[in-house]
């Protein structure tokens, strides 16, 4: 008997342990863009694959960048259990992309949420520096349901080019969680632009009161960096999608989400070439990236 409760209660622990990881992600959906349906890889070719991703995976708090309004209704829609916070960058409302921040609502209560522009003036609806377009980063507080444990989740897209704004937006974004998070746990997420060797890198997790999950994770599935330009067969030691999170947390996992689908047919119905039964007939089809970027994910237990 004694046995028994032990083992119960050695059940009932692990199980709570493991309740009170967050799984999060990162994800650059690629914009709405014309031009990508040239070759098939429009958002309306890819749009299913990544919800169905989404939901499969379960992401607990995700943020995703390029979000155009069109795309974040059609996110609404397929993913029923999210709610989201985020404005769009261009007018403070819907014109523009988004960098919204997802949560689970059966599992988080939203305290408070905002936007503020990568700038001089974050305040305000502006661009910064050298920054070829209007930059933001969006943010939640949250409150998890099962425990009360409080935290701020937040998404951002650097500019591609503007290296001054690169690393004065890092600025801008250490700046709000000094003063506004005030020593709650943090998880900052994004398509940040730039790899693991760069200055503005290293300002989030080498000088700041930042980690990057990639270097906490016990396990790691990393075959390649997170941009592939939709070409599958690119492979790249940079990472430059990233997601960081306030000392002191742990995290047990951490991947390099590498989806593919098949697309367009190569050749008809055909008998394997392998030793599989004779019954079974497949078509080689062309393999296709969800988006330009992979996701980067993370199982995180805060401080």
């Amino acid at each position: 008997m004694r046995r028994f409760l032990l083992n119960l209660l050695a059940v009932i622990f692990a199980f709570s342990a493991t309740a009170q990881e967050l799984n999060v992600a990162s994800i650059n959906i690629r914009l709405n863009s014309k031009k990508d349906y040239k070759r098939q890889n429009g958002w309306d070719d890819r749009k299913s694959y990544i919800f169905d991703m989404i939901n499969f995976e379960g992401f607990d708090v995700f943020g995703a960048q390029e979000v155009k309004k069109r795309q974040l209704d059609d996110m609404l829609n397929a993913l029923p259990d999210y709610g989201y916070v985020g404005v769009g960058r261009d007018d403070g409302a819907k014109k523009g992309e988004f960098s919204p921040v997802f949560y689970r609502k059966d599992k988080f209560k939203l305290l408070d949420s905002g936007t503020f522009w990568l700038s001089e003036t974050p305040d305000e609806v502006s661009k910064g520096w050298d920054a070829v377009c209007r930059r933001v980063c969006s943010w939640g507080y949250f409150q998890r349901k099962s425990d009360k444990k409080r935290f701020y989740f937040l998404s951002t897209h650097l500019d591609h080019r503007g290296k001054v704004a690169q690393i004065e937006g890092a600025k801008v974004i250490l700046n709000f969680i000094k003063k506004s998070c005030k020593g709650k746990p943090v998880i900052l997420v994004g398509d940040f632009n730039v790899t693991q060797n760069s200055d503005c890198y290293k300002s989030f997790a080498k000088r700041g009161s930042l980690k990057d999950a990639y270097e906490l994770a016990k396990y790691r599935f990393a075959p390649t960096g997170t941009f592939n330009g939709f070409n599958p067969n690119r492979c790249t030691n940079s990472r430059i999608d990233h997601i960081f999170v306030s000392k002191g947390s742990r995290v047990s996992r951490y991947g390099v989400l590498t989806y593919h689908y098949f697309g367009e047919s190569l050749s008809g119905e055909q008998p394997m070439d392998t030793a599989a039964p004779k019954e079974i007939k497949g078509e080689l089809r062309k393999v296709k990236c969800i988006s330009d970027h992979y996701p980067v994910q993370a199982f995180v237990t805060l401080k």
